[in-house]
């Protein structure tokens, strides 16, 4: 088989089974308290990742490479990752994913804030036209409204993973394995922290859906759908790379309907639309932003 034959089904297998991890964080939240959940998987992960580091005999990170990976972890993993465990107690996957198809437009907000980008009127078009769709998706919700708590939960969780990737350009090179080792390790250690003085409840799973969920959005969610992102980012361009995070919550959608019963409302569908189309228009039809999120 190609090379170009390979790329393409590690993308769609990415896509297939990162659009999965919603769903699963979802039946995770059902029996774990939220950043429990959070700091168990990702303790988990991070000794998997760990271990692969000394297969591949990779050094731990030093000086300013250590900090800025660090500094990744607590973005990455403890913000972004803790704060989307949080929305996902109230409201749907679906919903939750196609919110963060935000990250690339809003990579590329930060980054022209921080003066690693300029804003063009392409790109503020694109943002524009993903408010509106965030607007039509809290006004329409269906039988149910949308909590405004967890509406501000997955754009906080938006915002710490754009500002990730912007803190992860400024890095120097680092192995990917080696600096979400790193991360996971940091972004574990502040979630089990944060969940001790929130005053969660911390046990291990007893049902068995649980324990499902758990394994695959460590092994699964959080290792192997991280090499697939590897291996096509280092065959694709960054861009088109991101279009990972367009393609991932049309997948989440069904399994969250078919799973879950999540409804498809219009205004998830249509608001849906309108932000992936925000996204595309505004921050990948131009080859930006210069790295995609590492998974969801």
């Amino acid at each position: 088989m190609s090379n170009h034959r390979l790329v393409i089904l590690a993308f769609v297998a990415e896509t297939l089974l990162a659009g999965a991890n919603g769903v699963a964080i979802r039946f995770s939240n059902r029996e774990l308290a939220p950043v429990w959940g959070a700091g168990l998987r990702f303790a988990l992960a991070a000794i998997l990742l760990v271990a692969l580091m000394m297969v591949l005999r990779l050094a731990v990170p030093r000086g300013r490479a250590l900090l800025g990976a660090i500094l990744f972890g607590l973005l990455q993993f403890a913000g972004a990752f803790g704060f989307f465990y949080l929305a996902l107690v109230q409201i749907h996957a679906g919903l939750g994913q196609t919110l963060l198809a935000l990250v690339p437009l809003a990579t590329l907000l930060l980054a022209v804030m921080q003066r690693q980008d300029r804003l063009s009127s392409v790109a503020l078009a694109g943002t524009l036209l993903g408010f509106v769709g965030i607007g039509l998706i809290y006004l329409n919700p269906g039988r149910e409204p949308i909590p405004l708590q967890a509406l501000l939960f997955v754009l906080a969780s938006v915002l710490c993973f754009a500002q990730a990737l912007v803190v992860v350009r400024r890095l120097p090179h680092l192995h990917p394995v080696a600096l979400n080792a790193v991360g996971m390790v940091t972004g574990a250690l502040v979630l089990l922290g944060a969940s001790t003085l929130l005053g969660e409840a911390r046990a291990l799973p007893q049902r068995t859906e649980t324990w499902v969920a758990l394994v695959y959005v460590v092994i699964i969610g959080s290792v192997v759908v991280f090499l697939l992102h590897v291996f096509v980012a280092q065959n694709w361009s960054a861009s088109r790379a991101s279009y990972v995070m367009v393609t991932i919550p049309l997948v989440t959608i069904l399994l969250s309907a078919w799973l879950d019963h999540e409804p498809l409302t219009t205004g998830l569908l249509l608001g849906g639309l309108l932000v992936l189309t925000g996204v595309y228009i505004g921050a990948l039809r131009n080859g930006r932003p210069s790295r995609p999120s590492k998974q969801e």
